[in-house]
């Protein structure tokens, strides 16, 4: 209920009472026959006070200013039909005392059907617009389907009939036909209004309860007539449902008068029980045709077998805008209706796929919030949601068409802007963002000022992939972050050099490194199962970073031997613990990566020896996987430090095989075990012949060469199954195990359950 506003005056609440009590006749004419001889009369003398006192309020309604402007169209259409209401029982009064012979149809009944447009509109107004395309469409292919329903059962039950009525003048056939056409139209009003209702008020649930009563009240009369040939007289329920609806639309404009406007809140939906309306239309639809067509004349069916087949069109009609709505969101972030990272992450990978150009050029901007925190903090999450909604609006303002904007999660986005006729054109956007984003976002009493900080990374030769531009974008996002906020900052190579030489030097003495294992799955079904160790570093101010965010940086500054001498030792260690407490279910094996200048340190192979002597790991459980760069031609210390690894029994596998070289001549001068597949061929391995060719090839050459084989990104079971029946030996991907701690292998191996094959896989993964 809204807040009390120009409250009516006693005079009204009494008028209202005396009208609904001016009304008792009807109801006990209706129930005992009373008064027979003169109904008409007696309807029309109660009636007359009831809508008269209807269209007095509905117009002192209109003077007051309370009402929003939608709402005021909407009443003053309301406010129309109740006049015509008014002026149609009127007439009928006026006939009944001058005794004139009956007629039909006469002006009252002109005037009553003239009142149902001016309803229709203002029902229509009083419902809430759709706020998105695919919402507009679907309401109105709902709002169809049960208004074809509807007009199949009064095609059958009505209008037919009406056709056919012996020796009927053209002007009674088409006002009678035109009445359940008029009421079909007032039902679709009511579908679209209890569909999107606009405000939670009592007046617009009077309104609807009102036009329903007149919907059943005309159409029970009529069916009533031309089915059975009965013409019920004044006094009888049709006449009772009339003066109901009357008193309820009184009711609806003192409800009004009493109201402010309450919008739903954003994000409401039709309840369940309305959300069945069209598959309630469809099941009355097709049971009334097979009912119909048992028995009945080939012109009773023609309308019904039009409203079937438009019936079935709106249904798959409705199937197709469902099935579209699904992929929308699947790529769509609900709250701010912007790309969401998978739709970021896909479209960002295409832009690097795209030649590097000179006259054109691409970039990604990384905006991240500042002072979100002390908003959500201090406001509540309710605020912190309006303002990430009206950063998504920004961005919407500033994007082109061809650019994508979306949200990352928590109060990060991004903007992708390919096809750039200049470097300056992204530096332009960056800076209306920032200046829009200055705007202080209105919540309640309250205005929200929040800043941006953006760090702008262009493609360019030396980006390779979709990782390393978001890492570069980052770096100027965090150094702009720390050198004031609320600007922007181009990346540029000697930022990592200053920025993350100075941080990695540290990261390793403030335990800022973790370890992720990731399963890796025997295909076979042998419990020979292994994990890969995958370093991340948890950033104080950024939070965790993927190797790829900064394992170029660190082997640029030297960092990276320490960090690899960890990872190992760290891992080791870990896979002990494990064995220990697990003997029977924990990893069998390890796998750990090394890059090309790893492998040519000359402390390699001692450093290796020192981890597994202080930790007890057997070097036979130890794979390490070998960037294919570092095969193809390998200097002396790197073909030494390969011989002495092999020499402990260590494993050596080539990873990322089945791209770029993968030439087979070092396979007989590395002692290689394993050949680890390149996930960019797993993941077209069941929509590419090309790449299921050479995945089968490649199994081929490691039978050959007495190899074992991984393969790695097995993002489904589809690609598992076709790597089974190739000869794959063992999987590793998202299919069967995300990248996981320590600690959460732990609890699965303490609760058994911990995957061992790829059915076991599946289930943890969900």
């Amino acid at each position: 209920m809204g807040e009390p506003v120009d409250r009516p005056p006693v005079t009204s609440r009494v008028a209202i009472w005396g009208c609904g009590i001016l009304l008792i006749p009807i109801l006990v004419q209706s129930v005992t026959g009373w008064g027979a001889d003169h109904a008409l009369l007696i309807n029309d003398l109660t009636r007359i006070p009831v809508t008269l006192l209807t269209a007095v309020l509905s117009l002192r309604l209109l003077r007051g200013t309370s009402l929003s402007p939608r709402r005021y169209r909407a009443w003053r259409w309301l406010g129309a039909g109740f006049v015509c209401q008014f002026a149609a029982h009127m007439a009928s009064l006026i006939h009944t005392i001058l005794r004139q012979p009956p007629d039909y149809p006469n002006a009252a009944d002109y005037l009553y059907a003239i009142a149902i447009p001016c309803s229709v509109v203002g029902l229509l107004l009083l419902a809430s617009a759709p706020r998105s395309r695919a919402e507009r469409m679907k309401m109105l292919i709902d709002s169809i389907t049960v208004l074809v329903g509807a007009s199949m059962a009064i095609w059958y039950l009505e209008i037919a009939p009406i056709m056919q009525i012996p020796g009927a003048d053209l002007e009674m056939l088409v006002f009678s036909a035109a009445v359940p056409v008029l009421d079909l139209v007032l039902i679709f009003a009511l579908v679209v209004l209890v569909m999107r209702r606009a405000t939670a008020a009592t007046p617009v649930r009077l309104l609807a309860a009102s036009a329903a009563l007149k919907v059943l009240a005309d159409t029970s009369y009529t069916i009533t007539y031309v089915q059975f040939g009965i013409a019920l007289a004044p006094g009888t329920w049709p006449f009772l449902l009339w003066a109901a609806a009357d008193l309820l639309a009184l009711l609806a404009v003192h409800h009004q008068a009493r109201e402010r406007d309450e919008p739903l809140p954003d994000g409401h939906h039709p309840k369940r029980l309305v959300s069945w309306l069209p598959y309630g239309a469809i099941v009355l639809a097709y049971g009334l045709l097979a009912f119909v067509g048992r028995h009945q004349s080939l012109y009773s069916l023609g309308g019904m077998i039009l409203g079937a087949i438009v019936l079935t069109a709106l249904v798959i009609g409705r199937q197709i805008l469902a099935q579209h709505d699904n992929r929308r969101l699947a790529v769509t972030d609900p709250l701010t209706k912007l790309s969401n990272r998978a739709l970021l992450t896909d479209r960002l990978a295409d832009m690097i796929r795209q030649p590097v150009s000179k006259s054109r050029h691409s970039a990604l901007l990384l905006i991240d919030l500042d002072r979100f925190k002390p908003i959500n903090d201090t406001h509540g999450h309710e605020a912190g949601d309006a303002v990430l909604v009206a950063v998504g609006s920004v961005l919407r303002s500033v994007i082109r068409s061809g650019d994508t904007a979306g949200r990352l999660g928590g109060d990060e986005f991004a903007l992708l802007l390919p096809d750039l006729p200049s470097r300056a054109m992204a530096e332009s956007i960056a800076q209306r963002l920032i200046e829009a984003l200055r705007t202080p976002v209105v919540f309640g009493e309250v205005l929200l000022s929040v800043e941006a900080s953006i760090g702008v990374a262009f493609r360019d030769e030396t980006v390779t992939s979709p990782e390393q531009l978001i890492a570069n974008a980052d770096t100027a996002m965090y150094a702009i972050k720390r050198s004031g906020r609320g600007d922007y900052r181009i990346y540029h190579a000697d930022m990592d050099v200053r920025s993350r030489d100075n941080e990695l030097r540290h990261a390793l003495d403030r335990h800022e490194f973790i370890v992720h294992y990731q399963p890796i799955v025997s295909l076979t079904g042998s419990s020979d199962n292994g994990v890969e160790a995958l370093v991340r570093w948890n950033h104080p101010d950024r939070g965790l970073l993927p190797p790829a965010a900064f394992l170029t940086a660190a082997e640029d500054t030297g960092a990276l031997i320490p960090i690899g001498e960890w990872v190992l030792r760290e891992s080791c260690g870990q896979m002990v613990r494990w064995q220990r407490q697990n003997p029977l279910t924990a990893p069998s094996w390890l796998s750990v990566n090394l890059s090309a200048s790893q492998v040519r340190h000359p402390g390699l192979a001692d450093m290796f020896r020192a981890v597994l002597d202080d930790t007890a790991f057997p070097a036979a459980r130890l794979m390490v996987e070998l960037p294919e760069n570092s095969l193809l031609e390998p200097d002396e210390r790197t073909a030494a430090n390969l011989q002495a690894l092999h020499a402990l029994g260590v494993r050596l596998a080539v990873d990322n095989f089945g791209i770029g070289h993968s030439a087979i001549g070092y396979f007989k001068s590395v002692p290689l075990s394993v050949i680890k597949l390149d996930r960019t061929l797993v993941a077209r391995i069941d929509v590419d012949p090309d790449s299921h060719d050479v995945i089968e090839a490649l199994m081929r050459l490691a039978s050959a060469f007495k190899l074992h084989s991984v393969a790695s990104g097995v993002e489904n079971a589809g690609q598992a199954d076709r790597l089974v029946r190739m000869g794959c030996g063992y999987g590793q991907g998202y299919h069967l195990g995300r990248p996981m701690t320590a600690e959460t292998i732990t609890g699965l191996l303490a609760a058994s359950a911990y995957p061992s094959s790829p059915a076991e896989a599946t289930i943890v993964n969900g």
